[in-house]
């Protein structure tokens, strides 16, 4: 029997994100995927090596690359419609879910439990002791972090083309990883040591 989650999956490639802006370059749900992921591992490596932590990055970079993995279903809802008021984020966290278990029943019944721990925050804990369910917790916040420093990355890239349309969203998600940077000291460490070289030509970037 041939199953299709990860057919379903790779149509990620599919899903334009940032609709209802005007990209100088659009950028899609896997491309978005690939670099939470990345950079999600990044935060998880540097509170490991310089701030005591014990998470797994490669973890960390799984939940990255699927996180968004819903919006294959529902598509990627804008920013102002998702966060308009409460009722609408509560609908959409609900129409989230149950995304994630459409898709989750694409996969053959001995590999969804695997699946399950990466896609559903609330269903990994049993049989962890408490360190590791704070462990847990703290990992999938740096994964949020990680998105919302990919989202700047793309204002900043939006920007130096000549694009103001991303003007507003990266002041707002600018202050938003500015909070960030106070709670958590891998955010504070990656957006001053990697953010600032985002953007530079590519001349710039290899010439160091």
């Amino acid at each position: 029997m041939s199953e299709n989650f990860f057919a379903t999956i790779s149509r990620m490639k599919y899903i334009e994100r940032w609709a209802l802006m005007r990209n100088v370059r659009t950028e899609t749900l896997s491309e978005h995927s690939m670099e939470v992921s990345m950079i999600s591992h990044a935060l998880c490596t540097i509170g490991n090596v310089r701030h005591g932590k014990h998470l797994d990055c490669e973890r960390a970079a799984l939940i990255g690359l699927y996180h968004d993995a819903s919006e294959i279903i529902t598509g990627d809802l804008p920013t102002p419609v998702k966060y308009y008021n409460r009722q609408i984020r509560t609908a959409y966290k609900d129409v989230e879910k149950r995304a994630g278990m459409h898709l989750l029943e694409k996969l053959p019944a001995d590999l969804r439990p695997t699946y399950h721990k990466i896609f559903f925050a609330d269903e990994t804990y049993d049989g962890m002791t408490d360190e590791e369910i704070e462990n847990e917790k703290y990992l999938r916040k740096l994964v949020k972090a990680a998105d919302k420093i990919s989202a700047l990355i793309k204002c900043i890239e939006e920007e130096n083309a000549g694009n103001q349309e991303f003007r507003t969203a990266k002041k707002t998600i600018r202050a938003a990883i500015d909070e960030l940077t106070a709670l958590y000291p891998e955010v504070d460490d990656f957006v001053r040591e990697f953010l600032p070289p985002y953007g530079n030509t590519l001349d710039e970037l290899l010439d160091r």
